[in-house]
């Protein structure tokens, strides 16, 4: 009598390969979302900070006093203004602290002033 076939102990074994294949996965994986998040508020970042240059620019070096005036007046100069990754507005102000105007992130802590904010200017 030929039996073709796995035997019990051949399954465990490649199902308990798969189970660490998978484990390693999820590993590398996990705690890329945040970083995705961070690269998008940068990104947002970017795009709102050269909205806001050139709308001084078209407008004798006034800045927009919210950055809903970049969408709907004369000219959009962004097609809309999002709220960052973790659910809340962007920080916009104008005068800023140290520079002509503060725009950032407050980061996934929702705190303004911690480690975790992300601003136009950081590197």
């Amino acid at each position: 009598m030929n039996r073709s076939g796995f035997t019990l102990i051949e399954l465990i074994l490649v199902m308990v390969i798969l189970g660490i294949l998978a484990g390693a996965v999820v590993i590398n994986v996990s705690g890329r979302g945040n970083e995705a998040r961070i690269t998008r508020a940068k990104h947002d970042l970017n795009v709102y900070r050269q909205a806001v240059e050139t709308f001084a620019l078209e407008n004798n070096d006034q800045y927009p006093k919210t950055l809903n005036d970049l969408v709907g007046g004369k000219r959009d100069y962004v097609m809309e203004i999002r709220k960052d990754p973790w659910g809340n507005p962007y920080v916009y102000r104008v005068p800023g602290k140290t520079k002509k105007y503060d725009l950032f992130s407050r980061g996934p802590d929702k705190q303004e002033g911690t480690a975790d904010d992300i601003s136009v200017w950081d590197d």
